[in-house]
This record gives structure tokens, sequence and C-alpha cells, in this order.
């Protein structure tokens, strides 16, 4: 009977034990793979930084404008100052504030796209006061980077109307305003102005995060192994040696 729980007690413990470690192998073998894919997301990011910069013209010209995503532009327009939109809740350089997202009429006249000017503080006072910001009127020329639609945190709904709002929506943005608004945005890169910093981080895919997730997979795997091993195989062997050594009383 001891012999039997002995037994079974071991099967369990060798099938976890083998659950474990071709889990946690699987596992740092999945985030070696998403390493590979972000390093090949972030060469595509660095290729696309490197071709010439798009004007107005290109970009009325390209029909999807997500293969453009990260490629610099030189855009000459007139702000659409009115519809300047103060998105809450976004951090830059440490501290929480707005980002402030302004419609730009490109001077062909018939394409607006929305620009991420920038970040401003808010008053955490007043909740409701709007920072000052300085809109150039007239033409104006922006740098920027090819984005995608402005990302979007939860927020509750009534949120999404009104200068200051938790989210844009680029579909309801158009209904609202009846701008042809492009499926895409523009991060700004001049040097600070207008009352806005512009310390935006560069993209990050995130590939050091994998190869560190992979790390400790592959430690736990091997942790787990030297544990059975200690446990089930060696110790046993020791403790087994020692009692047929020992002499007769």
């Amino acid at each position: 009977m001891r012999l039997t729980v002995r037994s079974s007690r071991l099967f369990i413990v060798t099938l976890a034990a083998v659950l474990v470690t071709a889990g946690t192998f699987a596992l740092g073998q999945w985030q070696l793979r998403r390493a590979a894919e972000k390093k090949q997301l972030q060469a595509a990011i660095v290729k696309q930084s490197r071709r010439t910069a798009l004007d107005a013209q290109a970009i009325a010209a390209v029909r999807d404008l997500s293969l453009e995503t990260h490629r610099l532009v030189c855009l000459v327009g007139v702000w659409e100052k009115d519809r300047t939109i103060f998105v809450d809740n976004r951090p830059m350089d440490g501290k929480t504030g707005f980002w402030v997202y302004t419609p730009f009429v490109l001077n062909a006249g018939a394409t607006t796209v929305l620009v991420q000017r920038g970040w401003v503080a808010r008053d955490f006072l007043d909740r409701s006061k709007l920072p000052a910001v300085q809109t150039p009127a007239g033409l104006v020329r922006v740098q920027g980077r090819m984005a995608p639609p402005p990302s979007k945190l939860y927020a509750f709904k009534g949120n999404d109307t009104g200068q200051i709002r938790q989210n844009i929506d680029l579909a309801a943005l158009r209904l609202e305003t009846g701008l042809q608004l492009l499926e895409a945005s523009i991060v700004q890169l001049d040097a600070p102005s207008e009352g806005l910093l512009r310390v935006w981080p560069a993209p990050d895919t995130g590939v050091d995060r994998h190869y560190g997730y992979a790390f400790q997979w592959f430690s736990l795997c091997v942790l787990t192994v030297g544990l059975y091993g200690w446990f089930q195989l060696l110790l046993p062997y020791r403790k087994g040696q020692a009692g047929q050594t020992r002499p007769a009383s």
C-alpha cells in the first residue's frame, strides 16, 4: 500500500513537472518569435523614416495611408483653429495633461488631416478651463510623421464631444465638422512652440520586453527541471546510497 501511494505521488509530481517544463519552454519560444516579429517591425519603421517626406500632393495620391505610417511629411496648409480639441489624460515627459489636436487643411484645399500638435498642461483646479495655445493664422508649414488615427482610452459616454474630450473618433468628427478628414493623423515634429511641448517618445516595438519575458519563462523551465532532478532523482539516490553503506548495529 505504501509503495502504491509513493508511486502515485511520483506520477503526479512527474506529470506536473513535465507540464510546467513543456509550458514554460513553449512560452519562452513564443516570446522569442514575438521578439523576431517586433525586430522586423522596428526595421520597417526605420526604413519608413528614411524615405522622402510626403507633401500634400503625394498624400492625396496614396490609396492606403496605413502603409505610410511613420513616414515623414512636410505639409503646407491652414489650421482650423476653432476645431481644436484637447484630449485629456495624456502624458508627456512624466506629466499628465492634454494632447492638442487641430484639423489642418492642406494647401490643395480639398483634403484635411488631423494633426497631433503637442502637449500642454491642464489646470487641475478648474478642469473645464482651456489652456492658452496659440494657433497661427494663414498658411503655415508643418513637419511631422504619419501616424494611425488617435489612440483611445476607456471613456464614459458623454466625454466624446466638446473641446475637451477623452478620445477622438475620426468618423464621428467628420460628421460633426463636415471636414473630409483623412483616415490617419500627423504627429507634429517641429520645435516646441505656440505654448506646446513636443517631446514625443521614439516608436517602441517592445523587443527588449519580449526578450525579458523569454528569459523569465526559460529560467522557470530550468528551475523546474532542476528541482525535479534534485528532489525526485538525486536526493533519493543519495539517501539510498547512504542506507547501503550504513554499518549494521
